[in-house]
């Protein structure tokens, strides 16, 4: 832990807003320089201008990648395109239109010429293809829409990010991202003057190129996923910080057009976000699952300032924030403050199954990452649903979302999205305005919050102790851990426990992990090598106690290093 985490951005921390555009323009990857290729992780291509990362170089390349895929796909629908208020995302944003305009792509851009969320450009792509067709959303045949989301999500400020929405609505795949990637790193080595573009005058003046107004979109059809009516006749005080994200627009126009008690915690948009506490490592990172990145306001649920130790009687009933893209939630009550994404995840799940939509299908599905609480297992159990438990990474969830199949998909990384009231797909990406307003419905109705919701399921199903750690690994011992199989663990036990299962598949889909699940009866961890550093992070969680799950950490150590030798 930084020793600055959680108190507020000093003039040190903050970028130079004039150098990270300079750079985006100015710098010029080298395509034979791993660190400055394209390369699409779960969520999209990311990194900084300042590191040849993420240039215009890489954008130019990428939407020619993208162009040419769609084609490939037979995708001649509209594109809606959108971005977040990262510095690096309105010339992002702006690259790409150019290039797309070129290529004659019909393009859908922001009425407002503003921020959109992830989850808006994923709603507004599913309603364009459900109404080809009256028997639901098509993801095949002539006239299909997709979308670009150029966002960085959770990222510092230095970063950009650039993320590819197929006619599903939801993350694209590892087929399509390696297809783009691989394509975009040809154009990248053979020199990206060879690309069709336009000035973004011309682009913005194209007859491809239409306004689209994602945020009446979205809002106006939040009434369809939510039980809007029951949070206004309560009166729940909300309080909402996008965190200088997409989404400080949209929490204004859901509050009036729902007429709820509403309040914008922190309108303000600064792409160096002065005004954020520092995240655990000291970073400033709007990672809205942190306690350190959220303490300003749990602060304010407090009563007080982060540097005061009196509180106050907390201004609202719930409050809430959004990452960058607002594809996140953060959750945070007067009694508990800031849930933890697990927690939440299963206080959700239990409502919405047990009565809180009376309309979904007894078959429909729980999704859950295999890095995500037993919790969310055990309350499942009890509800008598089947859980689909699958690899890290929203993209997985997007075909059960669709055919309704699951009917709710969560991420421990404070991710999740579900169906709407009736039973149809809402969105097939993360939608944390979503989860963020889920939780004032939760307290409307049953007059308890999402914390003392959580307290019954630990006196139900027992209290867990959940941390995530990262461990060293060369980049061949990263390889190595992506490749095992069950039969490379040697190990009998973990922590004291016989070992019930050795998972390098999910169980869900049968997807490989990459990586390695080791489960008991009363604790887990799973291992996965990371894609940026060289480490491996280790998931744990332990029904035991805290004590416990430091055992069950090294024992995952030792587990992993015995199998990689």
């Amino acid at each position: 832990m930084h020793p600055r985490a959680g108190t507020v951005a000093q003039e040190a921390d903050l970028i130079d807003v004039d150098r990270v555009v300079g750079a985006y323009y100015d710098l010029r990857p080298d395509p034979e320089n791993p660190a400055q290729r394209v390369v699409f992780g779960t969520s999209g291509h990311r990194g900084s201008s300042l590191d040849g990362a993420f240039n215009e170089a890489h954008i130019v390349a990428t939407t020619a990648a993208i162009v040419e895929y769609r084609r490939e796909q037979g995708t001649d629908g509209p594109l809606f395109i959108g971005r977040d208020t990262h510095a690096l995302s309105l010339p992002a944003w702006q690259t790409a239109l150019e290039v797309l305009a070129a290529a004659g792509v019909t393009v859908m851009i922001d009425a407002r010429d503003s921020y959109t969320p992830t989850p808006a450009v994923s709603q507004s792509i599913l309603l364009h293809n459900e109404a080809l067709t009256e028997a639901g959303v098509r993801t095949s045949g002539p006239g299909l829409a997709d979308g670009i989301v150029v966002t960085p999500s959770h990222n510092p400020p230095r970063d950009g990010g650039f993320k590819y929405n197929p006619p599903h609505g939801g993350p694209a795949g590892s087929d399509a991202t390696g297809r783009i990637a691989d394509r975009a790193n040809e154009i990248l080595a053979g020199g990206i003057a060879t690309v069709p573009r336009i000035s973004l005058e011309a682009a913005l003046a194209a007859g491809t190129t239409h306004r689209h107004d994602f945020l009446t979109t979205y809002v106006d059809d939040l009434a369809s996923v939510l039980d809007l009516e029951a949070i206004r006749s309560a009166g729940v005080r909300i309080g909402a910080d996008p965190l200088g994200g997409a989404s400080v627009e949209y929490w204004g126009a859901i509050g009036e057009r729902y007429d709820l008690d509403l309040t914008v915690v922190n309108p303000q948009v600064d792409p160096r976000w002065a005004f954020m506490t520092l995240d655990h490592d000291g970073r400033i990172r709007m990672d809205c699952s942190s306690p350190s990145a959220m303490a300003s306001l749990v602060a304010t649920m407090r009563g007080t300032t982060t540097d005061a130790a009196s509180s106050g009687p907390a201004p609202y009933d719930i409050a809430t924030g959004n990452d960058a893209d607002s594809d996140r939630h953060g959750i945070v009550t007067p009694d508990g403050g800031l849930m933890n994404p697990n927690h939440y995840l299963a206080v959700a799940i239990r409502y919405l199954f047990s009565g809180g939509r009376p309309d979904w299908g007894d078959g429909a599905a729980i999704g859950k990452t295999l890095v995500s609480s037993s919790l969310i297992d055990r309350v499942a159990g009890g509800l008598g649903r089947k859980v689909v438990e699958v690899p890290v990474g929203f993209k997985w969830f997007v075909p059960g979302l669709l055919t309704g199949e699951v009917a709710f998909g969560g991420e421990e990384s404070a991710g999740a999205s579900f169906l709407r009231r009736d039973g149809r797909v809402w969105s097939t990406d993360k939608d944390g305005l979503l989860l963020a307003l889920l939780a004032s419905e939760i307290l409307a109705t049953t007059g308890r919050t999402p914390s003392q919701h959580h307290a019954e399921l630990v006196a139900e199903y027992g209290e867990s102790w959940y941390a995530r750690v990262d461990a060293p690994a060369s980049r061949e011992e990263k390889a190595a851990l992506s490749a095992l199989s069950p039969s490379d663990v040697t190990a009998t036990e973990v922590a004291g426990q016989p070992i019930t299962a050795k998972l390098t598949e999910a169980p869900g889909n049968g997807a490989k992990i990459g990586g390695l699940k080791v489960t008991t009866a009363d604790s887990w961890f799973a291992a996965r090598p990371s894609g940026t550093e060289d480490v491996y992070k280790i998931y744990a969680e332990s029904f035991v106690s805290a004590e416990h799950l430091t055992e069950v950490q090294a024992a995952a150590r030792e587990v992993v290093a015995n199998a990689l030798t």
